[in-house]
């Protein structure tokens, strides 16, 4: 092989797209996962990774003869996805505890601070306990609840406790949802691709339909006002 088309191949393979699971995957195996969900939820400079569609995948890619790029080991994918799950997630509270409002307000992201918000309307909606455990299934919210909580004190058991259950639900849960999809469907790595969309779809789910449920409100409390300024500006109008 010519030594041009070596080097080719070898930036090929140092090419790594963060934002794409099977790359990611490809290139780093477990460590990778460990990596990104520690940075997707300690770290708000990872609000964008994919963290749903990485362990999805991953676990697919632990079924024997699902890929011919890569293939993992289930016990290590799962023990990699709930070691940065964890601890990313406890990294963020203690920086959000020291860092306060001024680490959030830092970054000017328009979808990271949309994601305060939401989170924000979490904690006050559920409470501490709910908000943690459903926050990360929701992607940005699990990035930016974290460092949320610590600003705003919530106590260092609470958060931990339903942190430690709520990252262990989602980062094995969707490990073992991919994997039994993989051991159900001969041949799945021809179907990865749209498999993995479908799966990104339904992350962005609740974020949707809490769009769809505002939307759905706010004519009722603009009708509610409507009937009283209306009568007052007929009034105004009446010579």
């Amino acid at each position: 092989m010519p030594s041009s088309a070596v080097s080719d191949l070898a930036v090929s393979d140092l090419a790594v797209n963060v934002l794409d699971a099977s790359s990611l995957l490809s290139a780093f195996g477990a460590l990778g996962i460990a990596v990104v969900l520690f940075a997707e939820t300690g770290l708000l400079v990872g609000f964008f990774l994919p963290g749903d569609s990485l362990l999805f995948t991953a676990g697919l890619l632990c079924v024997p003869g699902s890929s011919n790029r890569v293939h993992l080991t289930l016990w290590q994918v799962l023990l990699a996805a709930v070691v940065g799950a964890l601890l990313g997630a406890q990294v963020g509270y203690l920086l959000g505890r020291r860092g306060g409002r001024a680490l959030l307000s830092r970054y000017k992201n328009r979808s990271l601070h949309e994601g305060v918000a939401r989170a924000e309307e979490l904690l006050g909606k559920y409470g501490h306990a709910k908000a943690v455990v459903l926050a990360r299934f929701v992607p940005v919210v699990r990035t930016v609840l974290n460092p949320l909580a610590g600003v705003l004190g919530m106590p260092v058991r609470t958060f931990t406790l339903w942190q430690i259950i709520g990252g262990t639900v989602w980062a094995i849960g969707l490990v073992l949802a991919g994997y039994g999809l993989g051991s159900s469907v001969p041949n799945v790595d021809t179907y990865l691709l749209p498999i993995v969309a479908v799966v990104v779809l339904i992350s962005l789910l609740p974020i949707a339909l809490e769009v769809l449920r505002q939307r759905k409100h706010r004519p009722d409390s603009g009708s509610g006002s409507d009937p009283g300024s209306d009568p007052g500006s007929h009034r105004r109008d009446e010579p």
